[in-house]
């Protein structure tokens, strides 16, 4: 049976789903991002009216977010299989490729695939990734 949490503590999600869920040994972690529990965002400030956007510290952000997602399900970025990471804009891929090697490696890490959106849910965001992972019961 299928097993889908809110994790307390995080951003509501923007819609009808988990942040994660569980179906046998799989866990599905929902597009994720750096909006914290009081709907403020990582990796964003304002100077003199102008919005500025930190790659480095969103993609840090979105993944402690997924690390904490997991835990729930006792599991951990090591037991991550697949990433999907959505980008709103390319000239990004290379920080957030930098902070990702941080946390995953080319011979272990999991399979990925980065693709280019015109948007996501909110527009202070410009990242979100979803992931599977494996974890046996």
């Amino acid at each position: 049976m299928a097993d889908g949490k809110i994790v307390p503590g995080k951003a509501t999600p923007m819609g009808a789903y988990p942040h994660v869920k569980r179906v046998g040994d799989f866990i599905f972690v929902s597009g994720t991002s750096s909006r914290r529990a009081d709907d403020t965002i990582e990796g964003v400030t304002e100077i003199d009216g102008t919005k500025r956007y930190d790659i480095k510290k969103q993609t840090r952000a979105v993944i402690d977010n997924i690390r904490d997602y997991l835990a729930q399900e006792s599991a951990t970025l090591s037991d991550v299989v697949d990433v999907t990471t959505f980008l709103i804009n390319m000239d990004h891929f290379s920080g957030y490729n930098e902070v990702y090697g941080e946390f995953f490696d080319k011979q272990t890490g999991p399979a990925r695939t980065t693709v280019a959106v015109a948007q996501l849910p909110h527009p202070d965001l410009i990242i979100e990734i979803k992931v599977m992972a494996f974890k046996k019961v």
